[in-house]
C-alpha cells in the first residue's frame, strides 16, 4: 500500500482543530484559495466532477461536429448530435428570427375562445416540453411495482416553491418575479404587458395555495392514490380536453395515479373563477419560459436576469458552449453516454466498484442483524428487502434509440420540440411495454446517484466515480469514506422513513410492526430536531428543515455508519488488524477526511436560500459534521471530548441502522 501523502489530506488546515470542525479543519486550505465561478452559484466536489464530465462531453460533441463539417460518412447519432449542436450554437439564425419561432404558438393562444380550448391547447404543448397546469409520466405503480401507470403531479408555479408566494419574506422577490414576467411578455409582442404580469401573478399564488408543501409531497403513502380515469375526470372533468388535446388514448388513463388529488379538484374550480384573459397570459408565460433559453439574447438574458443573477445570485451567464452542451445533452444524453464511457471509465473501475457495493450490502446485513431497536420479524423483512437489492455501475446495459427524432441543424425551437415529443411519446410506451428494470434515470455522464424504491435499485453513474469519490488505487479507508458512504447513503434510502415503506419487490406496503416502526420514529425524529437547529453560514437567518431533509439525513447517516463496517470488514478480508498509518493519520481518520472531502462547498447566499428553502438535502457543511458528531466511531478517531465543537453527548448521538 502506498505511502504517500493521501489526496483527502491536502487541504487540511491545521489551525482548526478536527475535533471543533471536521468540515473546516479538512477542507480549510481549499477554502483560503478556490472561489465560486462566476456562471454558477454554488461550488465544490462535485461541481468540480461536473465541470470535467461537460469538458469531456464537450469533446466528444466536437469531434461530431467536425465528423459532420468534413463530409466523410457518419452514423445517426453523431449527425444527430452535430445537428442539435450546432443549431444551438447558431448565434446568427437565432438573433435574426428573435420571437418568430414561438409566433405560432402565441398565435394560436391569441385565438383561445373558452376554457376547453385553453385546455386543449395546453395539452398539445405540453408534447413539445412546454410546462402547464400539470405534470405527467409514467411510473411504476407502488402497489402493483410490475407495472406502469401514468402519473400526475402539482405544476403551474414560475417561483421555485409554493412557499414563495405566501412567506413575507419572499415579497420582495414575487414583485421582482412580476417584472420579470413584464419583462418577458413585452419581448414576446404582448400588449399592455405590466397588466398582463400581474394576471399572472395573482393566478399563480391562487395556483400555489393549492399546493402540497414539499414535506408533504414526500409522504409516500400520501401522494399514492390510484384512481380509475371516471375518479380522475370527477376531480376534474376539464383534464379530459387537455388529455385529448396532448393525443393521449384513453387506454392510458383507465387507471391512473395522482399525487396531490386537492390540487386537481381545486384546479378545475380556479380554471373557471379566474378569467380567461389572465389564464391566457399564464399560458404565454408558460411557452415564453420554456423557450427563452434557446430564443434570441434578449430572452436568454432576461431568463438569466431573474432566474440565475436575482434568485441565485449568479453572476454570469453560462458560455454558449456550456449551455450547448446541457441542451445537446438534454435531448440525447444515452448518445453521448455511450461516447463519454468508451473514454472515460474503464473497466476495472466497475469491478472494483461490484466489489464495494457487496462489502456495503454485507455490513448492511451484519448491522441490521443486530438491531437492538427491531424485533426479530421486522429484521427479517428487512434482510429480504436487502437481498433483493439491484445495482447498477457505470452505464446501461441497453441504450436509448433516439432513431426516430428528426434533427434540423438549423431550427433549435423545432429540435427542442422534437426531442420533448420524443421524450413524451417514450413515457406513454413504458405503459405499453410494462416496467424496464434495465432502465436507467441518469445518464453515465452525471455526477450523482440514485435509489428508486419502486425498482428496489441504487445506480451509480460512470462521472461519479472519480476522485474525491473512488479511484481504484486509492487506500481503502479513503474509498470506503468516500463512495463506500455514498453507496451505504443510496441504500440507506431503502431504509429511510419513506422508503422503507416499500418492500423488497419495491410494493408500498407495511411490513413492520407497530412497535418497530414506532421506535423507528422516535430515532428519526431525534434526527429532525437535530437538524432543525441547524441554519447554513451563507444564509444565516434561515433555518434547515429537518423534516423535509429527514430522508437524505438518514440515508447520509446510515451511509457512513455502515460504510466504516464495511471498511472494517475489507481490512479482515485483506487480512489487515489495524490500517498503516500515513504522515500521522490512522485510517479511521483517513475514513473521516474522505468523507469531509466529498463536501467541501461554497454557496452564493441567494442560492443557499433557494436550496434551504427547497433541497431535501442538507446544506454541505451539515452533511459533513452533524453526521460524524452522530458516530462513536469518529469521536474514538480524534479523541473528542465535551466542550469540543464536534461533541454530542453519547446519549443525544442517533444510530438507526
Amino acid at each position: 500500500m502506498t505511502t504517500e501523502l493521501p489526496d483527502v489530506l491536502k487541504y487540511r488546515d491545521d489551525a482548526i482543530r478536527p475535533q471543533d470542525d471536521l468540515y473546516r479543519h479538512s477542507n480549510g486550505k481549499w477554502f483560503e484559495t478556490a472561489t465560486i465561478p462566476s456562471d454558477q452559484g454554488i461550488y465544490g466536489s462535485f461541481m468540480e466532477l461536473r465541470d470535467e464530465a461537460e469538458a469531456a462531453v464537450h469533446a466528444i460533441i466536437e469531434d461530431a461536429v467536425a465528423a459532420h463539417a468534413s463530409g466523410a460518412p457518419i452514423d445517426a447519432a453523431t449527425r444527430r448530435i452535430a445537428h442539435l449542436y450546432g443549431s444551438f450554437m447558431n448565434e446568427e439564425v437565432i438573433e435574426e428570427r428573435g420571437a418568430d419561432p414561438v409566433a405560432s404558438y402565441l398565435e394560436s393562444i391569441a385565438k383561445v375562445q373558452d376554457v376547453q380550448g385553453l385546455l386543449e391547447l395546453s395539452g398539445s404543448f405540453y408534447r413539445k416540453g412546454i410546462s402547464g397546469f400539470v405534470d405527467i409520466g409514467a411510473m411504476s405503480d407502488a402497489g402493483d411495482p410490475d407495472r406502469n401507470l401514468l402519473t400526475f403531479l402539482q405544476a403551474g408555479l414560475g417561483l421555485p416553491d409554493e412557499s414563495y408566494y405566501r412567506e413575507e419574506q419572499f415579497a420582495q422577490t414575487v414583485e421582482d418575479y412580476r417584472g420579470h414576467l413584464a419583462r418577458l411578455l413585452g419581448l414576446g409582442g404582448i400588449e399592455d404587458a405590466e397588466a398582463a404580469a400581474a394576471s399572472v401573478v395573482q393566478l399563480e399564488t391562487a395556483i400555489a395555495s393549492h399546493h402540497w408543501d414539499r414535506v408533504k409531497v414526500r409522504d409516500a403513502q400520501a401522494r399514492y392514490n390510484l384512481l380509475p380515469g371516471a375518479e380522475l375526470f370527477g376531480l376534474m372533468p376539464g383534464l379530459r380536453s387537455w388529455l385529448g388535446g396532448a393525443g393521449i388514448e384513453e387506454k392510458y388513463f383507465s387507471e391512473v395515479v395522482v399525487w396531490q388529488p386537492s390540487y386537481i379538484e381545486a384546479l378545475s374550480g380556479l380554471l373557471e373563477e379566474h378569467p380567461l384573459e389572465a389564464w391566457k397570459n399564464w399560458l404565454t408565460v408558460q411557452v415564453l419560459r420554456s423557450f427563452a433559453p434557446y430564443l434570441s439574447s434578449a430572452f436568454v438574458n432576461e431568463n438569466f436576469s431573474f432566474y440565475s443573477a436575482k434568485l441565485g445570485g449568479v453572476e454570469k451567464l453560462k458560455d454558449r458552449w456550456k449551455r450547448g452542451v446541457a441542451f445537446t445533452e438534454g435531448a440525447v444524453g444515452e448518445d453521448l453516454g455511450q461516447l463519454y464511457v468508451a473514454g472515460n471509465f474503464p473497466p476495472e473501475a466497475k469491478t472494483a466498484m461490484d466489489a464495494l457495493v457487496q462489502r456495503l450490502i454485507e455490513a448492511y446485513r451484519i448491522s441490521i442483524s443486530n438491531l437492538p431497536w427491531m424485533g426479530a420479524d421486522t429484521v427479517q423483512k428487512a434482510l429480504d428487502k436487502l437481498s433483493k437489492f439491484r445495482p447498477k455501475i457505470g452505464y446501461p446495459d441497453q441504450w436509448i434509440d433516439y432513431s426516430s427524432i428528426e434533427t434540423d441543424e438549423l431550427d433549435v425551437i423545432a429540435n427542442r420540440a422534437a426531442a420533448n415529443e420524443f421524450e413524451f411519446r417514450r413515457e406513454l410506451k413504458k405503459i405499453d411495454d410494462g416496467v424496464d428494470r434495465e432502465l436507467w434515470f441518469m445518464y453515465p455522464q452525471t455526477v450523482n446517484a440514485y435509489y428508486h424504491p419502486l425498482l428496489n435499485e441504487i445506480a451509480f453513474p460512470a462521472a461519479i466515480l472519480r476522485l474525491p469519490f473512488f479511484d481504484v488505487d486509492r487506500d481503502i479507508a479513503s474509498n470506503f469514506g468516500a463512495i463506500g458512504a455514498v453507496i451505504g447513503h443510496e441504500i440507506g434510502h431503502g431504509f429511510d422513513d419513506q422508503g422503507s415503506q416499500y418492500d423488497g419487490s419495491g410494493q408500498l406496503t407495511n411490513w413492520w410492526t407497530d412497535a418497530d416502526r414506532e421506535a423507528f420514529e422516535k430515532l428519526t425524529g431525534k434526527l429532525v430536531e437535530q437538524y432543525n437547529a441547524l441554519s447554513p453560514t451563507e444564509a444565516p437567518d434561515h433555518q434547515v428543515n429537518g423534516a423535509l431533509t429527514l430522508g437524505e439525513n438518514i440515508g447520509d447517516l446510515g451511509g457512513v455508519g455502515i460504510a466504516y463496517k464495511a471498511y472494517k470488514l475489507e481490512l479482515a478480508a485483506n487480512g489487515i488488524v489495524e490500517d498503516e498509518v500515513i504522515d500521522g493519520v490512522t485510517g479511521d481518520q483517513r475514513f473521516f477526511y474522505s468523507w469531509a472531502e466529498c463536501w467541501r462547498t461554497l454557496i452564493r447566499p441567494e442560492t443557499a436560500i433557494i436550496r434551504v428553502t427547497t433541497d431535501p438535502h442538507a446544506p454541505g457543511e451539515f452533511r459533513c459534521n452533524q453526521v460524524p458528531k452522530n458516530l462513536d466511531a469518529f469521536h474514538k478517531a480524534f479523541g473528542t471530548k465535551p466542550g469540543d465543537g464536534m461533541w454530542l453527548d453519547p446519549e443525544e448521538r442517533v444510530v438507526i441502522w
